[in-house]
């Protein structure tokens, strides 16, 4: 045991029953999105979909919110699926946004749902100045147009999209964020999330596995991605997400190298947000590299949900 619950890794590799190549389906979806943040599935549908799909094991893990874990947990009862609850957190490092999943945390952790609160006023405080940055631009009433897609507390850059495909102002929500809502775009706007140590923290303290997500989709250097790792680590972390939805077949490969050099636990997950992205679907993921030691093989891992 290492002091944070979990058995170290070995230095040497291990190999596992996969070798980076798509599979039909992955028995393990550890990232997932509902209504509650910026999905566009209820929980109970989100929870039938991945059971039709095969998926065994769901990680429920809206951004900043835990407000569908009850009626996804409820959808679960008599299906041939287990869920994981968890959580997405927005993290600030080095003026960046990374997200950092909590995997299997305590859903009614007064120190987590506190953290998250804080999140939220950071969240409508963001929401307000996106809706102003874009009146300044001719678009009016985005602030209320982003709200009617908007199902659970959480107002999202995906709802703004969502208002400006059906306004008319682009012609698919991956065309919004390149247009309007990235660095340099007029409905950009920088927030100050929360630190990597309180992150972490929070998740700790509710009992769940931090997780570094879609680590490619930050298009690090090598050096930064190592420094964004060792701090991780430093401040409890202990998974990657070596297998995404938004990963090529390399940048898993990298992140599988990334994940052995550093001796963290491999996570994998689709990032599924809805079927209005059908190239990304629940549980069809490429199996762990060769080398890799599963999450669901850290010691504070539910045992019945090693499948």
């Amino acid at each position: 045991m290492n002091g944070t619950g979990l058995r170290e890794i070995p230095q040497g590799q291990r190999e596992t029953d996969g070798s980076g190549t798509m599979e039909k389906m992955c028995c393990y979806d550890l990232h997932s999105h509902s209504s509650a943040s910026d999905g566009t599935l209820d929980p109970a549908s989100l929870v039938e979909k991945a059971h039709a799909a095969g998926v065994a094991v769901l990680a429920l893990t809206d951004h900043d919110t835990l407000d569908g874990l009850a009626e996804a947990a409820q959808a679960v009862l008599g299906l041939d699926l287990s869920l994981i609850p968890g959580v997405e957190i927005s993290v600030t490092w080095q003026a960046m946004t990374i997200h950092v999943l909590g995997l299997n945390v305590e859903p009614d952790n007064q120190v987590l749902s506190d953290g998250l609160q804080e999140l939220q006023k950071v969240r409508d405080w963001r929401a307000g100045e996106i809706g102003r940055k874009l009146a300044d631009k001719g678009i009016a009433a985005a602030l209320e147009g982003a709200g009617r897609f908007r199902k659970g507390k959480i107002l999202s850059r995906t709802h703004f999209a969502h208002f400006l495909v059906e306004a008319g102002y682009a012609a698919s929500v991956r065309d919004v964020f390149k247009r309007f809502l990235v660095k340099g775009k007029p409905g950009y706007v920088r927030s100050e999330w929360v630190s990597m140590q309180r992150a972490l923290g929070w998740i700790r303290q509710a009992g769940g596995l931090p997780v570094i997500a879609h680590p490619a989709r930050y298009r690090l250097t090598r050096s930064k991605l190592k420094r964004l790792v060792g701090e991780f680590r430093e401040a409890g972390g202990v998974g990657l997400e070596v297998v995404s939805g938004s990963h090529s077949r390399d940048e898993t490969l990298h992140m599988a190298a990334v994940c052995r050099e550093h001796r963290l636990f491999a996570s994998c997950g689709s990032d599924y947000h809805g079927p209005e992205k059908p190239w990304v679907e629940l549980g069809r993921l490429r199996r762990l590299p060769d080398g890799c030691i599963p999450i669901w093989e850290a010691d504070s891992w539910p045992p019945t949900l090693a499948v």
